[in-house]
């Protein structure tokens, strides 16, 4: 989860404002949260809060969603989930946007096998999200399998067996390749910056160097990214002064039940 954080972070100020190349300066007073930091936190506390029984996880998630995303109501999120945030009995609206795929990264840390990760992020997408490419769980499935070690060349077929052809390279896409929110304009770019990568810091300048919704790719990206390589000190001690502490508190919280060794 602390990967997709920093993606977050770092392709904030890229966003509308696109960098076509992997030189660039991580962090700067530009960068900010964004709505994809503040969904990613809501998801982290609902899981914290079932405490380990997760057949309610889709209200946990509806109420930590719209408690955090009513105390953040600046953070940029699109009109119709900043709606969704507001109502008193919110509906899913047949969205096939990438905030589904931004916000999932925290269910893979919590899955024992794959089909329980596949269950997770159906639960926490289906609230808003319930299109069948909203609800395709791609980017939970990778960050499932990086974490527990699966190889790219293992994580590649799978996304390409139950989801995503990756038939193209960052390299071929770059130059044409445009502003795209949906799932499935986005998340096999994501998947694919993260196959090509050769650290974690790596993985997040081919992110944000394609261009489009750069803080979410670069967030879903940084998310498996993350889980594969682990996430260096030196970064997530920068980030962490651009996150509320209600942020932090969580996060930390969160990774004191997924422990994992922090590789560099």
């Amino acid at each position: 989860m602390l990967g997709a954080i920093i993606g977050y972070i770092v392709g904030s100020r890229f966003e509308r404002n696109n960098h076509k190349s992997k030189d660039f300066e991580l962090f700067t007073d530009q960068c900010q949260f964004t709505d994809d930091t503040a969904m990613t936190v809501a998801i982290a506390k609902a899981l914290l809060e079932c405490n380990g029984d997760y057949t309610d996880l889709s209200n946990h998630a509806i109420r930590c969603m719209q408690e955090i995303g009513r105390k953040y109501p600046n953070a940029g999120y699109g009109q119709i989930f900043y709606l969704w945030l507001h109502k008193k009995a919110p509906d899913s609206y047949w969205s096939y946007g990438n905030g589904s795929a931004m916000r999932v990264s925290p269910v893979a840390y919590v899955a024992e096998t794959e089909k329980e990760c596949i269950a997770l992020a159906n639960a926490v997408t289906r609230v808003s999200h319930d299109h069948p490419e909203g609800m395709k769980g791609a980017a939970a499935l990778a960050t499932w399998g990086a974490f527990r070690g699966a190889s790219k060349q293992i994580i590649r077929k799978v996304i390409e067996n139950r989801y995503y052809i990756l038939d193209f390279t960052i390299d071929e896409i770059r130059s044409k390749y445009r502003f795209d929110p949906s799932c499935q304009g986005s998340v096999p770019q994501a998947i694919e910056a993260f196959l090509e990568s050769e650290n974690f810091e790596d993985a997040i300048r081919i992110a944000v160097s394609l261009g489009g919704d750069s803080d979410t790719i670069a967030a879903i990206t940084g998310g498996i990214a993350g889980a594969y390589y682990g996430v260096p000190d030196y970064l997530w001690e920068t980030a962490i002064a651009y996150l509320p502490k209600d942020f932090l508190d969580i996060a930390e919280a969160f990774e004191s039940i997924v422990p994992k060794p922090i590789k560099v």
